[in-house]
């Protein structure tokens, strides 16, 4: 079976294992999955599941201080409601980057833990194909912070057959996410590709959920936007090196190149062979590659010669810009002693702030699973640190904003502008 074929047999299977799990619970009305009534209690659990080893790990560690900073800034408290966070891993080691037994295995200690009633992730697609109907089946709310792939939401153009449906076994909504999904990430792509006169693009994507997905959508509404793709191809991760891609594409007369993936899947290798192989190509990516341990050469990311040749695309702003952004970073810097925090911090502050508002809003006697989880897919018009946004009926924000980045001085990305994609959703 192919990378994707095995991820998705994983994902029935483990469904299949997150309706018995469901089906075999305690008679704790805190754990029901929709149809009982509000229980009481003095007190929750709130789970996150991120890679927070490999390449990402940076980025992942900044997200993870976001929902932290929340959380103390609340005292720990939603309300009368007491919180517990708990912070799980969904990377491994030999891995590198997230792994499908790991959030397996951790969706899975979610539903057996009758006190969590949030589950704040996954940072990645694919890991959400696994853990989104587990915690389906046991009716917990999921809040992504990151995932863009467009199937997991919708059936629009770059889904696959079956989806949204297939991770929802229970037929019921039970996951949302804070940024925009990638119809609107690849008009902002294909926006920056014509404005900086590309001509002919080569796409190499790394096979998984979101870097496939991305790079059909891409390929699907290149022509409207006025792109040429000479190609899109699949590349193997872990490969020694793409030199032999870098020929191809060169053969193919392409003067720009866009990697759709995440950085721990070869990212650095691939643009360095591309821009050896064709000498002042213009290099882009997605969110995934948009983080320090690409562009820094510190970090093993790219070199500092090739930093002018590339921009990517973040669903974040610059910081600053964000109605709640100023007072955002002065927290965050007290906090942590970082001026400049990844941009995903942001969205980990807000996905922990959301659960505590929602929360607090509900009470100490009505905080089971299905109170919780019917209170924030009913969010509307929310007041936050990124602005003002719904969840409309497929569970995805309301806000289509995305960021475009270039490698500062100091390695690390940087703001340059703001991509108004709306007009393609």
């Amino acid at each position: 079976m192919t990378p994707r074929t095995r991820l998705l047999a994983s994902t029935a299977l483990i469904a299949t294992t997150a309706m018995g799990l469901t089906a075999c619970g305690g008679d704790d009305k805190s754990s029901d999955s929709g149809g009982g009534g509000s229980t009481s209690a003095s007190s929750v659990t709130v789970l996150s599941s991120l890679p927070l080893q490999g390449a990402s790990k940076d980025q992942l560690a900044a997200l993870v201080n976001g929902i932290k900073l929340a959380l103390n800034q609340a005292g720990g408290k939603a309300g009368g409601v007491s919180i517990k966070y708990d912070s799980l891993d969904d990377s491994t080691a030999q891995a590198g980057k997230w792994d499908p037994t790991q959030t397996g295995a951790n969706a899975r200690k979610a539903v057996s833990d009758k006190s969590v009633v949030a589950y704040i992730g996954e940072f990645n697609s694919g890991a959400s194909q696994i853990s989104m109907p587990v915690l389906n089946g046991a009716g917990i709310a999921q809040i992504s912070p990151a995932n863009t792939a467009v199937g997991l939401t919708t059936n629009e153009p770059g889904s696959e057959p079956g989806e949204p449906a297939k991770y929802a076994p229970t037929g019921k909504k039970t996951y949302m996410r804070i940024v925009p999904r990638d119809t609107i990430q690849a008009a902002a792509l294909l926006t920056t590709l014509k404005t900086d006169q590309c001509t002919k693009v080569a796409v190499a994507d790394d096979q998984e959920t979101y870097g496939a997905g991305l790079a059909k959508v891409m390929g699907i509404k290149a022509k409207d936007a006025g792109v040429a793709i000479t190609s899109t191809t699949g590349i193997q991760p872990d490969a020694a090196n793409f030199r032999a891609y870098a020929a191809k594409i060169k053969g193919e007369g392409a003067d720009c190149f866009v990697f759709s993936g995440v950085t721990a899947n070869g990212a650095a290798q691939i643009y360095k062979d591309v821009a050896a192989a064709i000498p002042g190509v213009k290099l882009y990516g997605p969110d995934g590659v948009c983080e320090s341990g690409l562009t820094n050469p510190s970090k093993g990311g790219l070199p500092k010669s090739l930093a002018k040749q590339f921009h990517c695309t973040v669903a974040t702003l610059d910081l600053k810009s964000y109605p709640g952004g100023d007072a955002f970073l002065k927290a965050y810097t007290a906090a942590y002693k970082d001026a400049a925090p990844d941009p995903y911090a942001i969205y980990g502050y807000e996905a922990m702030k959301l659960v505590i508002d929602t929360i607090a809003k509900l009470g100490p006697d009505k905080v089971s699973r299905a109170d919780v989880l019917a209170a924030l897919l009913a969010t509307k018009d929310r007041d936050s640190a990124l602005g003002t946004y719904s969840f409309d009926k497929n569970g995805d924000t309301t806000l289509t904003d995305y960021g475009l980045y270039g490698v500062g001085a100091d390695g690390n990305p940087v703001f340059q502008k703001t991509l108004k994609a709306a007009a393609t959703r």
